[in-house]
């Protein structure tokens, strides 16, 4: 859903913003090359834009593919995977835009997600996703939002309406479905940060979804999402 960007932006972005991290691993090659060949434009803008479509649509969301070890949020090992759920997805996107000299922050929410799957659904106990990640881009002096996790064929195939960026207003979840559905909702914005947090993460999701973030998620590693979607739609 594409939202005016707010009137107060926070501060502009620092050196931080530009840097390669542990996660956001902005000087692996392949990721600069990916940025390279990607990044097409005039501006910061059209560049940003061409990134968001090229992580959005050239790499499946899998949320049943989820390793939350250091090397399996790293945003080259999206690269390298050809698949990611919401957070790597964004680091990717983060690292690209940095390589590229965009500054640039991932950013989290907490969401309830009325259209996940059965199997999904049954596996965390909860329709609440937190920590769901997205990109925070700095755009002709404002930060924008950019949500490259769900990718177009899993949209036509789950009947989403895609989420397109501009680059002049955030791109965030929509709140309904094409069918009029209930889809996304927001119910808490955690910020952005310069890298994933990720021990914060992984102490709230062990909180949260228990034997699951500590390990127990071979229920949902040996299923495909694809064909839980494609089921679940018949």
């Amino acid at each position: 859903m594409t939202q005016p960007a707010v009137a107060f932006d926070p501060p502009p972005p620092d050196a931080a913003s530009l840097a390669p991290t542990a996660l956001l691993d902005s000087d692996h090659p392949d990721v600069i090359a990916f940025a390279r060949e990607h990044a097409h434009g005039s501006d910061d803008r059209e560049r940003a834009v061409a990134l968001y479509y090229a992580v959005r649509d050239g790499f499946r969301y899998d949320p049943y593919r989820v390793d939350l070890s250091p090397e399996g949020m790293r945003a080259s090992t999206v690269l390298k995977n050809g698949y990611g759920w919401c957070v790597p997805k964004a680091a990717l996107l983060v690292a690209a835009a940095r390589a590229v000299g965009i500054a640039s922050r991932v950013g989290f929410a907490d969401v309830r997600n009325h259209l996940s799957t059965e199997r999904l659904r049954q596996t965390m106990k909860t329709d609440l996703f937190i920590w769901h990640g997205y990109a925070d881009l700095w755009i002709d002096g404002h930060w924008f939002k950019a949500t490259p996790a769900f990718n177009i064929e899993l949209c036509r195939k789950f009947q989403l309406l895609p989420l397109d960026f501009d680059g002049r207003s955030d791109s965030i979840y929509h709140a309904f479905d094409a069918a009029g559905n209930r889809h996304m909702e927001y119910v808490h914005q955690r910020g952005a940060f310069d890298d994933v947090p990720l021990a914060r993460l992984l102490d709230d999701f062990s909180r949260v979804y228990g034997s699951w973030a500590r390990g127990g998620e071979s229920a949902l590693a040996q299923a495909s999402f694809d064909e839980d979607v494609r089921r679940e739609q018949r």
